[in-house]
């Protein structure tokens, strides 16, 4: 039995220091509670049973969050990867993030598809509208000339001249229809673009019929590489680029592709299982991803951005306090990483740096 001979100032005081520390606890942490608390007695007569139930939950939450040196940040950080520092909130209020991409100089594009715009975060960190209206961009990425291209959910793969923001169509369309809604893209070596055609914004019925992932080689052809994938999201190549990863929305598992040529893959594998959630209306694929000069892929998930070796072993979940949806690496030595979540834009330092991809795209 616990005896509190002034109930109402310890409850307080319990109450002042969960207050203090419930901005930063995780989302997910808040389904994990689950404590018994010993009997109470208060000599004080008439105390408001509610401020005592609360009392005991927040010694329970105090308990597992503070005993054993846990953090309130989320998990311990992954070793060799980070993050370094506290995830930070640049931005807020916008209708949908997505397609973070950085220029190497310091700036980070970003979209906001609902209101049609790519925004401009500079290397001061002042933010403007980039872009409006954008076609619905989503996915974004700059080649090595400085140009960058978009996937416009309006149908079709563009690029944009960050000096005029002349934009350009170079594929609107395969087999004589329009694109369902292109969603995110990989540039390779040889300034070929791999890019998703999910479901997402698309036109009922779908122009193409089928979800796909095509390929835009150096000389403009459009090749269809797979159509068996519920909702192909996401999508990047390993560092090497022998390896093409496709993140379905609509499927738990990610698949990996053998690159054979530029434009042609061989039999997808299993390169991992996205780890779920307890609430079953949340479970599902991934969304957007990134990945690091070793390899590393960091792909946004229901429980955050989901951490995994080129092996296809998880590491661990950097949380966010939104879903994430997109992310890449920029900042000085490109060991910041930026992540686009539902009405946000986050910013976290890590230990090792992403990978820049070094195609050059011929228009």
């Amino acid at each position: 039995m616990i005896r509190f001979q002034k109930p109402l100032l310890y409850t307080q005081l319990i109450l002042d220091e969960f207050i203090a520390h419930l901005c930063r606890l995780p989302p997910r942490w808040m389904s994990m509670i689950s404590c018994q608390t010993p009997p109470i007695y208060c000599e004080t007569k008439g105390i408001d049973m509610k401020w005592m139930a609360t009392l005991c939950w927040c010694g329970c939450l105090l308990n597992l969050t503070l005993a054993g040196g846990c953090s309130l940040n989320g998990a311990e950080p992954i070793e060799g990867i980070g993050p370094t520092g506290e995830v930070k909130e640049l931005f807020t209020d916008f209708a949908f993030t997505e397609g973070p991409a950085s220029d190497g100089k310091g700036n980070l594009y970003f979209t906001d598809i609902p209101n049609n715009r790519i925004n401009k975060v500079d290397a001061q960190g002042a933010l403007a509208s980039f872009l409006e209206p954008s076609g619905h961009c989503n996915g974004l990425m700059f080649d090595q000339q400085g140009m960058l291209y978009a996937s416009s959910m309006d149908g079709s793969l563009i690029s944009i001249n960050v000096e005029t923001k002349e934009t350009t169509t170079l594929a609107a369309d395969y087999d004589g229809k329009r694109f369902n809604a292109p969603n995110d893209l990989v540039i390779d070596k040889s300034g070929g673009i791999y890019f998703t055609d999910p479901r997402y914004r698309a036109p009922d019925p779908w122009p193409q019929g089928v979800e796909a992932v095509y390929y835009r080689a150096a000389d403009g052809t459009v090749t269809r590489l797979l159509e068996d994938r519920d909702a192909p999201n996401g999508v990047i190549l390993s560092p090497d680029e022998t390896k093409l990863y496709v993140i379905p929305s609509k499927e738990t598992t990610m698949y990996v592709y053998p690159v054979e040529s530029p434009g042609k893959l061989g039999t997808a594998t299993t390169f991992c299982e996205l780890k779920q959630p307890e609430d079953i209306t949340k479970r599902g694929g991934g969304d957007g991803l990134t990945i690091d000069v070793n390899g590393n892929l960091y792909i946004t998930s229901a429980l955050g951005l989901q951490v995994f070796t080129p092996a296809g072993e998880h590491l661990g979940i950097i949380e966010f306090p939104q879903q994430p949806a997109n992310a890449t690496f920029g900042g000085p030595e490109n060991k910041t990483l930026y992540v686009t979540a539902r009405t946000s834009l986050y910013a976290v330092e890590m230990e090792v740096a992403g990978h820049v991809f070094t195609g050059k795209v011929s228009e």
